[in-house]
């Protein structure tokens, strides 16, 4: 699991070329939301190894944010293959983060 925000995120083109399940976080190191789901997201994640987590920091004028039309933070992106297969908006709890790369993973 990464733990800290990248400014810097990938363009749309390089997240399209992604192999295997990806989830990019948006959110922002201040978010109260982003800081409330650390804990839960950490658990799931260390459960499936071979996910990647890209943890983008988001706002005004970026890109990447703007690409998948995020509106409210955390939202987590699930990709397969680099397509987003799953979305999952403020998560709340470890179970609904479970189902959502579940989905993802039948898809």
């Amino acid at each position: 699991m990464q733990r800290e925000y990248i400014g810097n995120a990938p363009s749309p083109e390089q997240v399209g070329q992604l192999d295997g399940l990806t989830v990019i976080e948006f959110g922002t190191p201040w978010c109260g939301y982003c800081q409330v789901v650390q804990p839960a997201l950490e658990r799931v994640l260390a459960q499936r190894h071979t996910v990647r987590h890209l943890k983008i920091e988001d706002g005004r004028g970026r890109r990447l944010g703007r690409f998948f039309r995020v509106k409210l933070w955390p939202t987590l992106i699930v990709l397969q293959e680099g397509e987003e297969v799953a979305r999952l908006v403020r998560p709340t709890s470890d179970a609904a983060i479970e189902a959502t790369l579940a989905q993802a993973c039948t898809t």
